[in-house]
């Protein structure tokens, strides 16, 4: 899909612009062009207004219907441009008539343009279009409605206690959230259009004075560089933006949670609102920004620290626990004691299949599972993940396709997984689960450990808009070590981040 639409754009470029193209003087002529321009579309609006003492004084009001608030068009203005046209009994210009619009119509916001491109981009996108007869100028009115869903829970990154709101698909409802929380006259909204079809608005927030000014302005130029039909994501975005487009691990943070994008707005990261989705881009990220909850910062620091060294290490066994067991079962049966060994074997007499068919088939079948429960409908989803692994796990068994023991590894596999309070970083593990089961079936343990280090290498290698992923690891970083695998008290978390 992306490859489509980096080809259609390119085409685009061709094309006349049509951006410093004047309007002409005759209202008729706009409009038939307009009609042209959008194949006679029926949900064009355009009302006719003249002077009752001069035929030549008319203006067009122009909206799409449905994008458009009719009754602030109705109040706002079309009855104070009627009136007006009904008490001005004497003959009147275009120019002077330009000079009363803006005392004459009540709307929120009015401006005043002089091209084409201008023109339609307000009528696509919801505004009101007012037309002189005898102007090249348009008056452009505030009046759009866009439909959007009320501010909900949000569907991921649950917490017990914490802030209970989320974003929407509104980009002005979102900024909304960020500045109600943000009271500053520091924080900044810069907007930019990307698509040459969808004219996707796009918000960059960030706190001046805390946020890296070169961050920001390379931030900025990467979405300029963006050339695309449409943006229907935020993915669209992450992926063109990033600096290694190659790796499967996340290098912009994702989130649909007001708090999460303001904590990392303090913290001088720069966040990114597409309009149409919920989730907004956090960068840069680093590695341990994966393992973090929110709720990490509404509970005890303690429990906290507890918690992060959990999930680092449900990681670590989200991507290794099946291919330990592969090697040790496979290639190194002397490191299992005696006992289990026996028992191990035991449950392996009845499977036909080798060790890596039986593992392989076993974590297809979870992923299967896990994407039906997706797929499903809210109502059943959960039911069929649950019912399918408890009654696919058991007959299986029970048939002699695999040994209880491969259940248990892909069951504490899976659970792992759902520990990780980021999905970008839960998929990598799950991509590199399936390389590491089969390095580990083939080579061992030797096999792991090379690939082990290969991507530790890999994860070194790597930077967000130029800051290193793996820190403050590596490099080590004493100073920054109070928030990552453990997190300090907030009253020493917070005199750090004033002292910077």
């Amino acid at each position: 899909m992306r490859q489509r639409y980096i080809l259609k754009s390119s085409n685009k470029e061709k094309t006349t612009d049509c951006s410093a193209t004047p309007l002409y003087d005759d209202v008729n002529k706009n409009i038939e062009r307009l009609l042209n321009e959008l194949g006679n579309s029926s949900d064009v609006s355009v009302r006719m207004v003249e002077s009752p003492y001069q035929n030549t004084l008319k203006a067009a009001v122009i909206h799409l219907d449905g994008l458009a608030d009719e009754s602030i068009i109705n109040e706002n203005i079309m009855t104070p441009l009627i009136q007006w046209l009904k008490e001005s009994n004497q003959v009147v210009t275009a120019k002077e008539i330009e000079a009363q619009i803006p005392q004459m119509l009540t709307v929120s916001q009015l401006t005043i343009k002089e091209n084409w491109h201008e023109f339609m981009s307000a009528v696509l996108t919801g505004d009101t279009v007012i037309l002189l007869n005898g102007s090249s100028r348009i008056f452009i009115g505030n009046t759009k409605k866009l439909q959007s869903r009320a501010v909900t829970e949000p569907t991921s990154q649950t917490v017990v206690r914490g802030p209970k709101d989320s974003f929407t698909e509104n980009l002005r409802t979102n900024t909304s959230l960020i500045r109600a929380r943000i009271q500053d006259s520091n924080l900044r909204l810069d907007s930019m259009k990307i698509g040459s079809v969808t004219q996707t608005d796009i918000g960059i927030m960030y706190i001046q004075g805390n946020a890296d000014e070169r961050i920001v302005e390379e931030v900025k130029e990467r979405l300029k560089e963006i050339k695309v039909d449409g943006v229907l994501e935020s993915n669209y975005i992450e992926e063109f933006i990033r600096d290694d487009r190659t790796t499967i691990f996340p290098l912009l943070l994702n989130t649909e949670r007001p708090d999460a994008v303001v904590g990392n707005l303090l913290e001088g990261r720069i966040a990114i609102i597409v309009q149409g989705t919920p989730f907004v881009l956090i960068a840069p990220a680093i590695f341990s920004q994966f393992f973090q909850s929110p709720e990490d910062y509404y509970q005890n620091y303690y429990i906290a620290s507890f918690l992060r060294i959990l999930r680092f290490g449900s990681f670590f066994l989200s991507m290794y626990a099946s291919a330990i067991y592969l090697a040790l079962i496979t290639h190194h049966q002397g490191l299992i004691p005696n006992t289990l060994m026996v028992s191990l074997m035991a449950q392996r007499e009845r499977v036909p299949f080798p060790a890596i068919v039986e593992m392989v088939v076993m974590e297809l079948a979870f992923e299967m599972l896990r994407e039906a429960g997706i797929r499903m409908p809210r109502a059943i989803g959960p039911a069929v993940s649950i019912v399918g692994a408890l009654i696919l796990g058991q007959a299986a068994v029970e048939a002699g396709f695999v040994s209880a023991a491969v259940v248990i590894i892909v069951a504490i596999s899976a659970i792992s997984n759902f520990t990780l309070p980021s999905t970008s970083i839960v998929n990598a593990a799950r991509g590199f689960r399936f390389i590491l089961i089969l390095i580990s079936a083939f080579i061992g343990l030797y096999g792991i450990l090379l690939m082990t280090l290969c991507i530790w290498l890999h994860i070194s290698s790597l930077r967000s808009f130029g800051i290193p992923y793996f820190s403050p690891f590596a490099p080590f970083d004493f100073k920054k070590q109070k928030d990552t695998l453990v997190r300090f008290s907030l009253p020493s978390l917070l005199k750090k981040h004033q002292n910077k």
